[in-house]
């Protein structure tokens, strides 16, 4: 097991997010104790994991299993392009000959390598010892006659060594391209059925190994390269910019070039959300931090404060930060009415002024609600202001007073049955009068009451509702497993597993 690193992500960076290398041994547990036989190796079912996050090496290799469970199943629709040729049969001339409907009938898939591969700033995969028997017909031409049937053949110890490039192309996605390719073919071995003339086929089969070898070996790193290039197409054609809503909008390109060392690959994200009419950066700058790797799981992902506080600056600057409350709202949560009759029982000269007036209040930020993530725990600052109105009897509203409100709370998080999951309390919550056209009072026995409010009905509500939680990210047949999720100062960091379904047909 290597040893836990450290990278320290630029200030640049929002979002960190780490693949490491465990993986491969989790899912190399359970192939331990599969036994399949080479008649049932290509019917295999698919369950594995998928690497997603900080890639370690445990992810790299439950890739590799994943994506050697998917060749298995799918060989079995893998075939090759007809061969033709020509056998020189000495004085009596030359044969033509064509190797048609060639399909895999049963493989040896031994378990490839798949490492992180500094040198080129990629992955280095290699396969050794793959062994396949194929199906197909076989039709000959001799001057005038011609003649037909079937064969089998064996292809033994096919050895492939390819290595992919990761980097950043310049509108900053993620961008893969094949720097090496090698190919090589131990034997092959052919046997004849049918027809009259199966039995002199036979006699020219090594003849016919080099010319066969040479279609295989030639044809195998074309289609990795083609693969390869199939995957950087998609890579460019992927959003890298999302709308979460019609308010906010969240930003992910690269940061800078992926960082890859023997044991993990580090892709830096920025991670920043916008207010999609705006656009405008926020007041604050992001904070370099550090991810340290969680040893045992595929992958690590780091979240400053400053992606949560982005995305509270792009609310408020879309104005969403605002509510009115009027006497529905009241009932309906507290079971009394809002009117000058009930707040004149503390504010004795509303009560003379405008007696018996519904009220409608406004309540707004006054700055940006700020968080902060400490050692195991989540903290919020919200200023704010509340606006009250009388509601005349014709539908004007009359200014009464304004209260500033200053309120801190703190809260926990955590994942529990792959679901995110936490908890709010309130550290905090003072009001005082910034602004009256009633004349003055005091705000004590008003802000006990809202205390009193929020405590017993507001946040019960809320912590049932955090309480439930909501399921962590999956990306299509992908989900997260097994995910542990920790608050340090500044920043916090998940670990995971992942586990994925494998389901794409059309291996050819």
């Amino acid at each position: 097991m290597h040893k836990a690193t450290q990278q320290s992500i630029p200030s640049y960076c929002r979002l960190s997010v780490t693949f490491t290398s465990q993986c491969y041994r989790k899912q190399k547990l359970q192939l331990k104790n599969e036994k399949n036989s080479i008649e049932d190796i290509c019917r295999t079912d698919v369950n594995s994991c998928f690497p997603l996050g900080k890639y370690t090496s445990s992810c790299r290799n439950s890739g590799k299993h994943a994506g050697t469970d998917w060749i298995q199943k799918n060989l079995q629709n893998f075939s090759l392009p007809a061969i033709s040729g020509e056998v020189d049969i000495g004085l009596l001339g030359s044969i033509d000959y064509t190797l048609s409907d060639i399909t895999i009938i049963k493989c040896d898939l031994p378990e490839p390598s798949v490492e992180f591969y500094p040198d080129a700033t990629g992955l280095k995969t290699s396969i050794s010892g793959l062994s396949f028997a194929l199906s197909g017909g076989w039709v000959v031409d001799y001057k005038t006659l011609e003649d037909r049937g079937s064969f089998n053949m064996a292809v033994f110890n096919l050895n492939v060594v390819s290595v992919m490039e990761l980097g950043k192309d310049p509108n900053d996605h993620l961008s893969v391209s094949s720097v090496r390719c090698d190919a090589e073919v131990g034997d092959v071995d052919i046997q004849f059925y049918g027809g009259v003339s199966s039995w002199v086929f036979q006699v020219f089969v090594k003849h016919f190994k080099g010319r066969i070898i040479s279609e295989i070996k030639n044809r195998i790193c074309p289609k990795v390269k083609e693969g390869i290039a199939n995957l950087e197409s998609h890579l460019q054609t992927m959003n890298i910019s999302f709308d979460i809503d019609e308010a906010l909008a969240l930003d992910l390109p690269l940061t800078g070039l992926p960082l890859i060392n023997a044991s993990s690959l580090n892709l830096g994200l920025k991670g920043e959300f916008y207010n999609i009419k705006t656009h405008m950066e926020p007041p604050f700058k992001a904070q370099p931090f550090t991810v340290p790797e969680q040893q045992g799981y595929m992958l690590s992902v780091g979240l400053s404060e400053f992606t949560l506080n982005s995305a509270s600056y792009g609310y408020y600057s879309a104005g969403l930060f605002q509510a009115d409350i009027n006497d529905s709202t009241i009932l309906q949560h507290l079971h009394m009415h809002l009117n000058t009759s009930v707040v004149g029982l503390l504010i004795p000269q509303l009560l003379k002024m405008y007696p018996g007036l519904p009220m409608n209040l406004k309540v707004y930020a006054q700055e940006f609600p700020v968080f902060s993530f400490q050692l195991d725990a989540v903290k919020l600052g919200f200023q704010g202001a509340i606006k009250t109105f009388a509601i005349q009897t014709n539908g004007s509203q009359t200014p009464l007073f304004t209260l500033n409100v200053d309120s801190n709370f703190s809260g926990k998080i955590w994942i529990s049955d792959e679901r995110l999951k936490g908890s709010i309390k309130m550290d905090n919550f003072t009001l005082t009068l910034a602004a009256s056209e009633v004349g003055t009072f005091k705000t004590e026995v008003l802000e006990n009451l809202v205390k009193c409010g929020l405590q017993a009905v507001v946040f019960p509500n809320l912590n049932k509702k955090l309480g439930e939680g909501v399921a962590l990210p999956s990306i299509k047949q992908a989900h997260l497993v097994n995910s542990v999720l920790k608050v340090k100062e500044g920043f916090i960091t998940m670990s995971s597993d992942a586990a994925v379904l494998l389901t794409v047909t059309g291996f050819n």
